[in-house]
């Protein structure tokens, strides 16, 4: 069960007590609306803080103060979620149940990760030049991993094409050439801008009460003051026109990305019985596009399709030969237009929910999955527990997902392919 307890204004302490696990988990996390100008900002910051304090200057003595707490960590930890950015950090420790005697682990992790967020040091108005210059190269090399992955490349683009004037458009890490703009001064103007004005999301999993949890970071609270941590509502798809689109790269395997949108988003009834519709279509080695694109009809070496409830936005991406394009387009929109006749065997319907339970099950299995699960669920519009959600993906019926089916449209389509083609 989650406590959730407001420290000040705009600042929430959400708490799940469970004494199952050894470790513990808490998330610290500014909640901004996704927009480009800063996106690539939040994404560098944690890194950068982790670089060193005024008292552990460095990555050295922060290693060695973690050892100390029972070999805890701390990361970085940005999320996108819908139209939200989250950047924080996120601290995994040992449970105080299982320090030596009159040990704490918790209370001084805390104070820990005060000073990580506030006691950074500093020169003139800025970060630490070498802290800044070394973390954005990271995230440089970083974004360029990502681009030299064509199958994540190509959904980016078709995203980008989708979301034409919607921030779920933009690339989660933001653009090499905004990270290169960065500096030092305008960093940390930034950092101190959105600590004074951001949602404040803390996340706590372990077996100690909300209110000793509450009372350890208090200091922290207190230091960073109340504000109105107002956000502009989760908006479902922004309608624009559809396009379709090819793009020519040296590459050996084509990567086609259709891009569907419904309007069911993650608040609505309907919203179990589309997921259960995404995994019979597409998500996993049960559905219908892997059975009968894939293996029946041979038509590409991958498949497989997303559903990102916050936004209403279903994509599927295949790698492909190149003179498959046309095939498999038309096969998957075939593959739709079954479900949508209700041409689903009770086989395909059963394997597709348990695929569903059986990943939601799983986010009772760590700190960090419960941590994953209601962070973001809590900010999707998601308000069910991890076991309701079952309980009602059980109910969902061959009806049910027929009308969740017949709710999707084709929006646009991405084609990369080989500059020879």
């Amino acid at each position: 069960m989650i406590e959730t307890k407001t420290l000040l204004p705009g600042v929430t302490l959400r708490s799940c007590r469970d004494d199952r696990f050894k470790q513990g988990c808490l998330s610290f996390q500014l909640v901004r609306p996704m927009a480009k100008e800063e996106s690539a900002k939040n994404v560098l910051i944690p890194s950068v803080l982790l670089r060193g304090t005024k008292r552990c200057p460095d990555l050295r003595a922060i290693t060695e103060n973690l050892d100390e707490l029972y070999g805890a960590s701390v990361s970085p930890l940005v999320r996108r979620v819908g139209d939200y950015q989250t950047t924080g950090l996120y601290c995994g420790f040992m449970d105080d149940r299982f320090a030596l005697p009159g040990d704490r682990v918790l209370a001084p992790m805390l104070r820990f990760l005060e000073e990580i967020l506030l006691d950074f040091p500093t020169e003139g108005e800025g970060f630490l030049p070498a802290f800044v210059e070394g973390e954005k190269k990271n995230l440089i090399s970083t974004i360029d991993s990502e681009l030299n992955d064509k199958r994540t490349y190509a959904m980016g683009k078709l995203l980008k094409t989708m979301c034409r004037g919607d921030s779920f458009g933009l690339p989660r890490l933001g653009e090499p050439e905004d990270v290169a703009a960065i500096d030092p001064a305008g960093l940390l103007t930034h950092y101190r801008k959105i600590l004074r004005e951001s949602r404040i999301e803390i996340f706590y999993v372990g077996s100690a009460p909300t209110e000793t949890v509450a009372e350890y970071i208090s200091p922290l609270v207190s230091r960073l003051g109340g504000r109105e941590g107002l956000l502009p509502p989760q908006t479902p798809f922004h309608p624009c026109p559809g396009q379709d689109v090819t793009e020519t790269m040296e590459v050996s395997q084509g990567k086609l990305c259709m891009g569907f949108v419904t309007p069911i988003v993650n608040r609505d009834k309907e919203f179990p019985a589309m997921q259960v519709f995404n995994t019979v279509f597409g998500a996993g080695m049960t559905s219908k596009l892997f059975l009968n694109v894939r293996e029946a009809m041979s038509l590409c070496y991958s498949i497989g399709s997303s559903y990102y409830g916050a936004k209403g936005i279903l994509t599927v991406g295949a790698g492909i030969d190149f003179d498959k394009e046309q095939l498999t387009r038309d096969e998957i929109l075939r593959q739709l237009d079954a479900c949508r006749r209700g041409e689903i065997t009770q086989e395909e319907l059963t394997a597709g929910k348990e695929a569903l339970l059986s990943s939601l099950r799983a986010t009772s299995d760590s700190p960090g999955a419960i941590e994953g699960y209601y962070a973001t669920a809590h900010l999707s519009g998601l308000n069910m527990t991890p076991e309701r959600y079952m309980e009602v993906v059980e109910k969902v019926s061959l009806a049910d997902v027929v009308a969740a089916a017949r709710t999707v449209t084709h929006h646009s389509t991405y084609f990369l392919k080989g500059e020879s083609q």
